[in-house]
C-alpha cells in the first residue's frame, strides 16, 4: 500500500551527523553540498551547523548578524529548534547556524544533566518539516560530537585520501562503538565518502583501495574529485551546486546525493 502524502509528511526526519575528528577532510563541504543535492531532488533538508567555526552557515551565506538565535541556544535550552531555524536561498534547504557562543559549549554542559543528550532532546521537541536532518560536527570527538552521535541514527564519514587516512578513521569507529553501547543501540554509519580524490596521484588510488579493502561496501561508490570550483564556492557564500553547477564536483555530490537515496531505500526495505 502506497503511503498518503500526509503521512509522508509527517514521517520523521532520517537524521545523519558527518564526522570526522581530522580537520580538512572535506566534512562542512559535504554537509552543504549533499545537503544542496537532496534539495534539488525535492527533499526537504535541514542543516545543523555544531561547529563552532561555522563554516556551514557561512557557506550557505548566513551572515554573523543573522545568527542570534543559534546551535548554543538549542544545547542550552533556551531556543526550540523551529525558533533558530533559518532559510536559505536554495529551496527546500533551511539551516540552524552556529555562533561564536557554541565553543564555550561544552565546557558549560559538563556538569548538565543528559548533557549527551541535549541535541537529541531539543529535536525531539520538534524541528519542523524535514526528509532529512545533516549535523556538521566539529573536528574533534567532544562533548558536542557526542551529542551528534545520540541524536542521529546513522554517520557518514567523509575520508580524505591521504596516507593517515585509515589510521584516523579507526579512532572516530572507537568512538561510535562506544556512543552505540552506552546512548544510541540504533547508530551506525551510513557510509565513507572519499574526498579531495586526485586521479592523477597515485596515493589517491592506493588509500581508496585500502579502504574499500578494509570497509568494504559501507565505501560509497561516488568519490569527490579535488576541484578548484568546490574550493571556491565558500568564499562566494554558496553551496558548489549553486556556485557551478556543471562542474565535476558538483555532478560528483549529485550522484552521492542519489546513492545516499538508494542506501536508504534498502535500509527501509
Amino acid at each position: 500500500m502506497t503511503p498518503s502524502p500526509s503521512a509522508n509528511a509527517a514521517a520523521a526526519p532520517r537524521i545523519i551527523a558527518i564526522a570526522n575528528q581530522k580537520g580538512g577532510v572535506g566534512k562542512t563541504t559535504t554537509a552543504i553540498n549533499l545537503a544542496t543535492a537532496l534539495a534539488a531532488i525535492r527533499k526537504r533538508v535541514l542543516i545543523i551547523d555544531l561547529d563552532p567555526q561555522g563554516n556551514a552557515s557561512t557557506g550557505l551565506g548566513i551572515g554573523r548578524t543573522s545568527r542570534r538565535l543559534n546551535t548554543y541556544q538549542l544545547l542550552i535550552g533556551e531556543a526550540k529548534a523551529t525558533d533558530a531555524t533559518l532559510p536559505t536561498e536554495i529551496p527546500g534547504l533551511e539551516v540552524i547556524p552556529a555562533g561564536v557562543d557554541l565553543s564555550g559549549a561544552e565546557i558549560e554542559l559538563v556538569t548538565e544533566e543528559r548533557r549527551e543528550f541535549r541535541l537529541r532532546d531539543a529535536l525531539a521537541d520538534g524541528a519542523g518539516d524535514f526528509d532529512f536532518i545533516l549535523i556538521d560536527c566539529p573536528p574533534a570527538l567532544g562533548l558536542l560530537t557526542i551529542n551528534a552521535l545520540v541524536a542521529a541514527q546513522a554517520v557518514m564519514v567523509p575520508l580524505q585520501c591521504e596516507f593517515f587516512a585509515l589510521e584516523g578513521i579507526s579512532h572516530l569507529t572507537k568512538t561510535i562503538d562506544r556512543v552505540k553501547r552506552a546512548f544510541n543501540p540504533a547508530l551506525e554509519i551510513q557510509g565513507i565518502v572519499l574526498t579531495m580524490f586526485d586521479g592523477r596521484n597515485n596515493l589517491s588510488g592506493m588509500v581508496g583501495t585500502d579502504v574499500r579493502e578494509y570497509f568494504g561496501d559501507k565505501v560509497y561508490q561516488t568519490v569527490i574529485p579535488r576541484n578548484v570550483r568546490v574550493s571556491e564556492a565558500p568564499s562566494h557564500g554558496r553551496p558548489v551546486l549553486i556556485y557551478d553547477m556543471r562542474c565535476a564536483g558538483s555532478q560528483a555530490y549529485l550522484d552521492l546525493a542519489s546513492e545516499v537515496i538508494r542506501r536508504e531505500q534498502l535500509e527501509a526495505a
